[in-house]
């Protein structure tokens, strides 16, 4: 089993994230990079490269090679991780691509991932991999430390066109100051709480930032799609579309769909 050690998960804890000593394989994380590429140039105007959902659905098949994004959503040592943060029983209900373009990759403002999301209790771990050099120069993600720990913060909506999000943090809510930039070589991974604060400055350098998100749940969590609020929170994608996948454990809540929508991805997916 992949461990952290006691120290390691103190910090996140009182910080709400971490940086594991942990790196995925070099072949891995190139056939990641392969993938990344694929899916842009295969997906089109369907979806922005700065956004891309659920890439683990993409059909491969016709590159003769397997999806690495599902590959690594149920590798053993990033689960081992996950499960020491919130348990043994584990859902993956979304997998992520942020691929922020060199020059024109939009600012993402300080905002908690808590406030969009519609699972109760609000429980979750991101498992963010680098699959770029990513730095502060490229829009490195940014986290303020311990802001985990006071509960949701109150978010305005914003019309800005150079903001990926459309809900952002007031400023007099936070100190800036503290912000610790999250600068990550290609195949290493931080994880951090739902309800940390965190944005990313715009990419105005000649390199791209791209990374694989993955989103886990405890699956004694309710991912209940009644609560998405389409009107506060615009996304190229639907939440209530989400394909939950138990990865490790049992559905102990009882209550989560772990069949909806697995299809209508593969449907979408097989035809790009």
């Amino acid at each position: 089993m992949t461990k952290m050690s006691n120290e390691q998960l103190a910090y996140y804890k009182e910080n709400g994230y971490i940086f594991p000593d942990f790196k995925l394989p070099d072949d891995l994380t190139h056939r990641l990079q392969s993938g990344i590429d694929s899916a842009i140039q295969r997906l089109g105007d369907k979806f922005k490269p700065e956004d891309i959902p659920n890439p683990h659905f993409l059909d491969f098949s016709s590159e003769g090679v397997s999806n690495p994004f599902m590959e690594v959503a149920s590798h053993p040592g990033i689960l081992d991780l996950v499960e020491q943060i919130i348990g043994p029983d584990i859902i993956l209900w979304i997998a992520r691509v942020f691929c922020k373009p060199s020059i024109t990759g939009r600012e993402v403002p300080w905002h908690q991932d808590g406030e969009y999301w519609p699972m109760r209790p609000l429980e979750t771990c991101t498992v963010w991999i680098a699959l770029d050099e990513v730095t502060t120069k490229n829009g490195c993600m940014r986290f303020i430390p311990g802001s985990h720990d006071a509960g949701l913060y109150r978010h305005h909506m914003s019309d800005r066109k150079d903001l990926v999000l459309n809900l952002e943090l007031d400023d007099d809510q936070f100190d800036e100051s503290k912000a610790v930039n999250v600068e990550l070589a290609p195949g290493a991974i931080s994880m951090h709480h739902v309800k940390i604060i965190h944005g990313s400055h715009a990419n105005t350098s000649a390199s791209r930032r791209a990374a694989l998100v993955l989103r886990y749940m405890p699956a004694s969590s309710h991912y209940d799609r009644s609560l998405v609020n389409h009107d506060r929170f615009k996304s190229p994608f639907n939440l209530t579309e989400q394909p939950l996948m138990l990865m490790r454990g049992s559905d102990v809540s009882g209550k989560n769909d772990l069949v909806s929508n697995h299809d209508y991805w593969k449907e979408r997916y097989s035809k790009v």
